[in-house]
């Protein structure tokens, strides 16, 4: 079957001449955008154009050889897909620029651990505690509020949040001036 034949059969969703089409052009089509970027993303490059010419096939209108036409459409893939991965290592670039100054911050990692420290600590709260003081410290509900959720009331809400910050203060004895300088923590 010439490539004329595929394209007439192909555009009448001739699942055979698609076959045709594949097992002519796949491998060649690889090997030729191998040339540009990785075998993998060639492949699958490759994969992608064969899916979009079966999808389109029935509006599909080539104006120089179908052989042109996929050469030449799997170029304007690698390039296009050679720009996004530049665009994407510029951005990648930029965001460690911005970022690396904090990682190079011994503060950086300070903080770091006192916050392992603070959700450690949060985390072996009893259940009943954990759960009430989250909801008011990060959940940024009121008492009244909380006490609805819960079911329960709200005198058993404030008795819950003053025994976890109690429990908390205990454990994070030795961090409790920096957590009060840093996130108004009662000391």
């Amino acid at each position: 079957m010439n490539d004329e034949q595929i394209l007439n059969l192909l555009q009448k969703s001739d699942r055979d001449a698609y076959k045709q089409l594949f097992l002519k052009y796949y491998s060649p089509l690889c090997e030729y955008a191998s040339h540009y970027i990785s075998d993998a993303d060639s492949e699958e490059l490759v994969q992608d154009l064969m899916l979009f010419i079966w999808e389109t096939r029935k509006m599909l209108i080539i104006g120089t050889s179908l052989k042109s036409y996929l050469f030449i459409s799997t170029k304007h893939r690698c390039l296009n897909a050679i720009k996004k991965q530049l665009y994407h290592e510029r951005i990648h670039n930029h965001i460690y620029e911005k970022i690396k100054d904090q990682f190079e911050d011994p503060d950086y990692y300070f903080v770091n651990e006192l916050t392992e420290h603070i959700n450690k600590a949060i985390r072996e709260l009893p259940d009943t505690y954990r759960d009430t003081f989250t909801l008011s410290r990060f959940g940024e509900l009121t008492n009244t509020q909380i006490a609805t959720k819960l079911g329960v009331s709200v005198k058993t809400v404030e008795y819950r949040i003053s025994q976890a910050l109690k429990i908390l203060r205990v454990r994070l004895k030795d961090y409790l001036p920096l957590l009060s300088f840093l996130f108004g923590f009662p000391s």
